[in-house]
């Protein structure tokens, strides 16, 4: 098991790394993630809707992602309110008081889907959520610790030293779990360093002194290296490091409160002529070329914030000076003339909205959830994508676009993840360029190869800088049985 001191502290990336390195190896390895609290899903191929962190991680696995490794989804539509996905399938809504009296289910969900794999693999890698030190919620957890209890999984602790304190969040994390937790946390890591590691060498040596764990790899920062995001935390990375005098198109993509499927981008990320930038203010969409309105998981809501804030106006301004401007899922439903939601699927039951009716089409969520995968054609070329929505969106006019409608420069698509495909993508920016006046050079980039070699970077990354016979020592005889208690440790 992969814990981390912080959200954001490394455990996906590790946990990634750990499974490519393992593959190499000739192991045959799954990811898992009993429970993932993320708006960014993707579909498997059997139509199972899982959170986008396992998904690649089954990638660097070299196996087929399955609802299994991630058998709990929540999917956050307010701060006490998420709706709940349970072995890919859609479960309920579960209010944040509501959890307590939910949580036999969902563990016993969990606990299965990791017995399942545990039968079919050499080696699952469990990635943890949060940190393992959240006291207030031990007593329900089924994600870190509760895990690793029940199954004996030995665990390692991951810090991000760039965000300081690193050595403070190793022992402080150690010190606020019970012996019985502290007894299965074994070794102790160091993320996103930078600079002469051997400054490090007196501290990793006290670390080891002061916890009785020792630090298993000091694993470097990795400049431009992300990956799939599962939260909203790596948001502000995500602008592409673009060179300004190679720039021929300003992306901006509208930072909505509740954004889901933020990955949707990230393919535009990656095309040296364009700068992709996340803006919340009307003055960044003007001045921008290319305005993107990502998905959502409160399209209502967050169509309201948009109003707020004034960028609904510098979007319609944008869409009638000729400029191109992309919805994706539920910004494809923003920019339609009206939404409906009679049964309070994403908020209060019978909430409507009027769109910014730059497209004449019309949302009506209903309860039941559209998860599938899709594929079709569109400007000569092949286009494939995933849905996930519970709005089905009528269109009364407009030319045929992927997943949605096209009105002028304007144009909605429910097809996630369409922008992955390079042929489809490089068509798209070919005629948005062309709408802005200009052009932009395409076909240089792969996005499923780019993304293989960022897997392969952090792999050879854990090789060189991670005790990886260490780890598979602790895989094959679990936990040392000498681990001395950290003081402070919570009784039972």
């Amino acid at each position: 098991m992969v814990l981390g001191t912080t959200s954001d502290a490394g455990k996906t990336v590790l946990t990634t790394g750990l499974c490519r390195v393992l593959a190499r190896r000739g192991v045959r390895v799954a990811p898992f993630k009993a429970q993932n609290m993320s708006n960014n899903s993707m579909v498997t191929a059997d139509g199972a809707e899982i959170g986008r962190a396992q998904w690649v991680q089954a990638l660097a696995a070299g196996v087929e992602p399955e609802a299994a490794m991630n058998p709990v989804l929540l999917k956050p539509g307010s701060d006490r309110r998420s709706h709940v996905v349970v072995n890919g399938a859609p479960a309920g809504d579960l209010r944040a008081d509501e959890f307590a009296g939910r949580r036999a289910d969902l563990a016993g969900a969990a606990y299965a889907a990791f017995d399942d794999l545990r039968g079919r693999f050499d080696v699952v890698v469990c990635e943890g959520a949060g940190s393992p030190a959240e006291i207030n919620l031990r007593a329900w957890d089924y994600v870190n610790l509760g895990l690793a209890r029940r199954t004996g999984t030995p665990a390692l602790l991951v810090g991000d030293i760039d965000r300081g304190g690193v050595f403070a969040a190793l022992h402080g994390t150690l010190a606020l779990l019970e012996a019985a937790d502290q007894a299965l946390v074994a070794g102790l890591v160091v993320n996103k360093f930078r600079g002469d590691p051997g400054l490090l060498v007196p501290a990793l040596g006290d670390i080891h002194a002061l916890t009785g764990r020792p630090v298993l790899g000091v694993l470097p920062w990795l400049d431009g290296l992300w990956l799939d995001s599962e939260d909203s935390l790596a948001v502000e990375e995500r602008a592409a490091a673009t060179d300004p005098a190679r720039t021929r198109l300003r992306v901006a993509v509208v930072r909505l409160p509740r954004i889901s499927n933020l990955t949707d981008v990230d393919a535009l990320a990656l095309e040296p002529e364009l700068e992709v930038s996340f803006v919340a203010d009307p003055r960044s969409v003007r001045s921008a070329d290319v305005v993107v309105l990502p998905g959502t998981r409160a399209t209502i809501a967050d169509l309201a914030w948009l109003r707020e804030r004034g960028l609904d106006a510098a979007v319609v301004e944008h869409a009638r000076r000729g400029l191109p401007v992309l919805g994706i899922c539920g910004g494809y439903q923003m920019l339609g003339r009206t939404i409906v939601d009679p049964e309070g699927v994403e908020g209060p039951a019978g909430a409507a909205a009027d769109g910014l009716s730059l497209l004449d089409v019309v949302t009506t969520f209903g309860v039941d959830k559209v998860v599938a995968t899709t594929s079709g054609s569109a400007s000569g070329v092949p286009v494939a994508g995933y849905e996930i929505h519970y709005g089905r969106v009528a269109v009364a006019a407009g030319d045929p676009f992927p997943g949605g409608v096209r009105t002028g420069s304007v144009a909605g698509t429910l097809w996630h993840g369409c922008l992955e495909g390079d042929e489809f993508r490089g068509a798209w920016l070919r005629e948005a360029a062309a709408q802005v006046g200009t052009t932009v050079a395409t076909g240089n980039v792969s996005f499923a190869a780019a993304r293989d070699r960022r897997i392969d970077a952090i792999a050879d990354a854990v090789e060189a800088h991670l005790d990886v016979d260490a780890v598979l020592r602790l895989v094959e005889h679990g936990p040392p049985g000498d681990l001395s208690p950290v003081r402070g440790g919570l009784v039972p």
